[in-house]
């Protein structure tokens, strides 16, 4: 994987956990932001351990872009989900990945589809089991379907 690659991988991983923290904290998102640039991304977790440099503007991207738009991006994986299934009952943190992968699909066609649906699903695997990757898998391939 090329250092561009990495970049974005952590900077994908840091706004999934970005997005959790202002859903559940409610973070300003300018204070979220900061917080994430001088304590987060590519700092030291522990003696000799860092978190993955990663690509600041592409974390800002879409950490803002999910913020600005999360209605829309809701009901594009609402309309995907099993009937009776709604938001407010998935994981929290499974609710930010496909957020975050359901912006990139809309908003950045500089990412081609396949890397973006297969960089959430290993931000999934992060969290969850294979099962719940899966998921992931499922939903944002149908989303891409219908907005790319």
């Amino acid at each position: 994987m090329n250092q561009r690659s990495q970049s974005r991988s952590a900077a994908r991983l840091a706004a999934v956990q970005a997005l959790y923290q202002k859903h559940m904290e409610g973070t300003p998102l300018a204070r979220l932001l900061n917080e994430f640039h001088q304590h987060r991304l590519g700092r030291e977790i522990e003696e000799g351990e860092h978190y993955a440099e990663a690509e600041v503007d592409f974390f800002d991207d879409v950490v803002t872009g999910v913020d600005a738009r999360t209605d829309e991006i809701d009901a594009l994986i609402t309309a995907k989900l099993a009937e009776g299934w709604t938001i407010a009952r998935l994981d929290k943190t499974m609710v930010q990945v496909l957020r975050a992968g359901t912006y990139e699909l809309l908003a950045r066609a500089d990412v081609p589809v396949g890397t973006a649906i297969s960089e959430y699903v290993d931000v999934a695997k992060a969290f969850f089991d294979d099962r719940e990757a899966k998921f992931v898998n499922g939903v944002l391939d149908a989303i891409a379907k219908e907005v790319r």
